[in-house]
């Protein structure tokens, strides 16, 4: 059965048989076959076909979601089970969000590459709810989130605090102010924010309602580069995770105004949907603690 799904999801993905058939090393009548016996198998027709294409109808759709579930816990368990008899290797499908993915998970799959050269992972970097959306579907093995999310389905655990601030162009006249401004006095300014469903602009609107403030003039930019390098330009102000601007504010091209209540703090959340952990994951799990909370890790490790 699980030959089936893997030529059907191919062939949606393809959306070609005979495209779908080269990536598997099959011959088209061959994938033609696997699909006629699956659409048997499953009492329905889950393809609709024309002389270029081939695309799910309803009960294609519902086959495809559930298939891509049930060959992800295959493949867990066929990793649970080589684990009883090796050491940490094999596939890691990693998730993470922007700030996460972009300025601080490379430093910590260096790391695990070099400690474990015997693991594989793979990275998908999107925004927060789409991580979780893929963790929750068993199609990443652990998703690093930007704060904290309760879903009964999920294991959560945060796992470091992150630092937010307001950052401008290094010539705003707001940098040159002494002491800590009030949020009111940045009424006035364009804040270039992420997009909805970014776990930044979840923190900026959580920042923004504790306050309370509303900003007049809002710009919305789906890349954290981006909006560093609109600040810099001088279109606005933005608060944003002090990873991300390290070399920004080394090098001058960004400035932090000082502000209230600031810098704002969030979570780093990591999440998993299986009970079951490889030993690949478990070690992954211990690279990212120790390099994110070096000195907690050696404290909890002392007698």
């Amino acid at each position: 059965m699980d030959q089936y799904l893997e030529v059907f999801i191919k062939v949606v993905e393809k959306q070609n048989f005979t495209k779908a058939a080269e990536e598997l090393h099959m011959t088209q009548p061959a994938v033609s076959q696997h699909i006629r016996t699956l659409e048997r198998l499953v009492g329905t027709r889950l393809l609709e076909r024309n002389n270029k294409h081939v695309r799910m109808n309803k009960a294609g759709e519902i086959v495809y979601h559930h298939a891509k579930e049930i060959l992800a816990l295959y493949t867990r368990m066929q990793d649970l089970v080589d684990d009883l008899a090796g050491s940490a290797s094999g596939p890691i499908a990693i998730g993470a969000s922007y700030t996460f993915g972009e300025y601080i998970l490379p430093h910590i799959i260096a790391k695990l590459k070099k400690e474990y050269p015997l693991i594989k992972p793979s990275i998908i970097i999107h925004n927060t709810k789409e991580i979780i959306d893929l963790v929750n579907s068993y199609q990443l093995d652990i998703g690093i989130v930007e704060g904290y999310f309760n879903d009964p389905q999920l294991h959560s655990e945060v796992v470091s605090e992150d630092q937010m601030v307001i950052v401008a162009s290094p010539s705003h006249p707001l940098l040159k102010k002494n002491g800590d401004l009030p949020l009111s006095a940045l009424a006035d300014e364009t804040w270039i924010l992420r997009e909805e469903g970014s776990g930044t602009r979840q923190a900026a609107d959580h920042f923004f309602e504790m306050h309370p403030f509303t900003p007049k003039a809002i710009m919305e930019f789906g890349s954290t580069q981006v909006i560093k390098e609109s600040v810099e330009a001088g279109l606005g102000i933005s608060l944003l995770s002090k990873w991300t601007i390290v070399k920004e504010l080394t090098n001058g091209y960004i400035g932090m105004i000082r502000v209230e209540g600031l810098p704002f703090k969030r979570e780093f959340t990591i999440v998993t949907r299986s009970v079951y952990q490889t030993k690949a994951l478990n070690t992954f799990i211990e690279t990212l603690k120790e390099y994110l909370n070096p000195g907690l890790i050696k404290e909890s490790g002392e007698e």
